[in-house]
């Protein structure tokens, strides 16, 4: 274990699989307390025991974080539990749908709407008090796509954009109550999610996603949870208000670099955390009953 966030208290949404399993388990590893947030349906309870079991801290809240009064109980939680919140990571996020516009449901783009925007609002609302007083942060999770836009995800890229734009000012108005306010903006992730068989890209989208970055491959979830790690540490006091791609070199790919890039750029790195969930995809438009 590491000791970059020792005392300090995080609260990870979506911390149940894909990347927000990464993070809790790599602020764990550097010795924060972490409540694991997700859907009750998500493998939240999965995820703290295997920080247990490591002899991490952590413990689980599983509720519709979109609705105010959920994203409260949440924050309250992590009070009782371990008495403060330094750090709330927004990383609850869905993919549901890849269309053109003229196709893309309604019932999708609410889902967006409720999973990708409202929760950060919720959660940075209900957390902006602990966070006061703690001099804490927030790290929200942006997307490449809500710097480029995407074809066929015209909708997803707009949550995003949202998200980026959100806390810009809430980075602004933040500064003088001491909070610091950033952004990660991943590319193309090993999950469920850039997979034709566990999420909603189809095999010509999979291959594009890769071949559009600079070196070939997609991101793991720990190289993203190792950039979630420094923004949320002291490490980080003089960054707020900042955008993170975490891309590969999506941003300033032109065609498909990806072709090019040298064999050794194409390898993922050997990863040190034990994930179980990084394959789990949560990306189908679910009741709004919960």
């Amino acid at each position: 274990m590491g000791n970059r966030l020792e005392g300090k208290v995080a609260i990870v949404t979506g911390g149940g699989s894909g990347i927000g399993e990464a993070i809790s388990k790599k602020f764990a590893k550097e010795r924060a307390k972490v409540v694991v947030a997700g859907f009750p349906e998500d493998p939240v309870e999965d995820v703290v025991k295997g920080i247990q079991q490591e002899g991490g801290t952590a413990t689980a809240f599983t509720g519709d974080l979109s609705v105010l009064a959920n994203a409260q109980r949440c924050v309250d939680l992590a009070v009782k539990e371990y008495g403060k919140l330094d750090i709330l990571i927004n990383n609850a996020g869905t993919f549901p749908e890849t269309n053109m516009l003229s196709d893309y449901t309604e019932e999708a783009f609410d889902y967006l709407l409720k999973n990708n925007v409202r929760t950060v609002f919720c959660m940075s609302k209900a957390a902006l008090p602990e966070l006061q007083k703690t001099k804490g942060n927030i790290v929200t999770a942006g997307s490449e796509s809500g710097v480029l836009g995407i074809a066929k995800n015209a909708p997803y890229g707009g949550t995003k954009g949202f998200n980026h734009a959100f806390t810009k000012g809430l980075a602004a108005e933040q500064a003088q109550t001491g909070v610091r306010c950033n952004i990660v903006a991943p590319g193309p992730i090993d999950t469920g999610w850039t997979h034709k068989e566990t999420g909603p890209m189809d095999e010509k989208m999979e291959k594009m996603v890769t071949q559009g970055t600079l070196m070939g491959r997609r991101g793991t979830p720990e190289e993203v949870a190792n950039v979630y790690l420094f923004l949320a540490s002291d490490e980080a006091s003089y960054v707020t208000g900042a955008v993170w791609p975490v891309d590969g070199g999506t941003l300033i790919a032109k065609g498909p670099a990806g072709k090019q890039a040298a064999e050794s750029m194409k390898q993922q790195p050997e990863q040190d955390l034990n994930l179980e969930h990084s394959k789990d995809s949560h990306t189908s438009v679910r009741s709004q009953d919960k």
